[in-house]
């Protein structure tokens, strides 16, 4: 059973849906119950650092998912701003991480000249699997993935960079530590590839 934690952001049901059409188990999990029987956790999100952080503070489930990831060392996929979330902290906000990984979020800081309209990244572009991972299982440099966002994640150890994306230079846009993932683009949009990349966090 994969749960998808509704905490009032993200496009829970989408991903909900792939997994449907995917005959994949899936509960949309609300409170620390729904958890219980996870196998795999997602965590999505969008918006500001600080306030998706105070909404998952807020929804009664952090301590369970705390104790579902750290404790049982259940596999838990973070999408966007839910992967930022798992940092120790962001240059967006105040509010401490999840701390899961290593690592900050930081703000694009483009080359002079460029024009502002350019932050946030915005729309489709590709990755570059840097080591192997399941995750990635058949994703290659010529996978398309939908992009939203004006921070990035910056991994503290580079072994955890899993894949990177080229924005007016290299970023990390998806990371992985033993049991914790996380992916910057939203794959719940991006048509086929987004499909693959669900299905195989589902075989992890």
């Amino acid at each position: 059973m994969i749960a998808i934690i509704d905490y009032g952001l993200g496009n829970v049901r989408a991903f909900a849906n792939v997994y449907r059409n995917l005959n994949i188990p899936v509960i949309i999990a609300k409170k620390e119950e729904d958890l219980q029987e996870a196998i795999k956790i997602l965590l999505p999100g969008v918006g500001a650092f600080d306030y998706a952080m105070q909404r998952l503070n807020d929804s009664g489930m952090r301590e369970m998912i705390d104790q579902k990831v750290l404790d049982e060392k259940t596999p838990v996929l973070g999408i966007c701003v839910g992967m930022q979330m798992m940092a120790k902290k962001s240059e967006e906000g105040v509010l401490p991480g999840l701390g899961w990984i290593d690592g900050e979020v930081k703000k694009f800081n483009l080359p002079a000249g460029l024009s502002a309209m350019r932050i946030p990244h915005m729309g489709w572009n590709t990755i570059q699997p840097i080591h192997s991972n399941g995750l990635l299982m058949g994703l290659d440099k010529e996978s398309r993935f939908y992009f939203l966002h004006s921070y990035y994640f910056k991994c503290s150890n580079s072994s955890h960079a899993i894949a990177t994306t080229n924005y007016e230079g290299e970023f990390e846009s998806a990371v992985n530590c033993n049991n914790v993932y996380g992916v910057q683009f939203h794959p719940e949009k991006s048509h086929q590839w987004g499909i693959r990349l669900l299905e195989n966090f589902s075989k992890l």
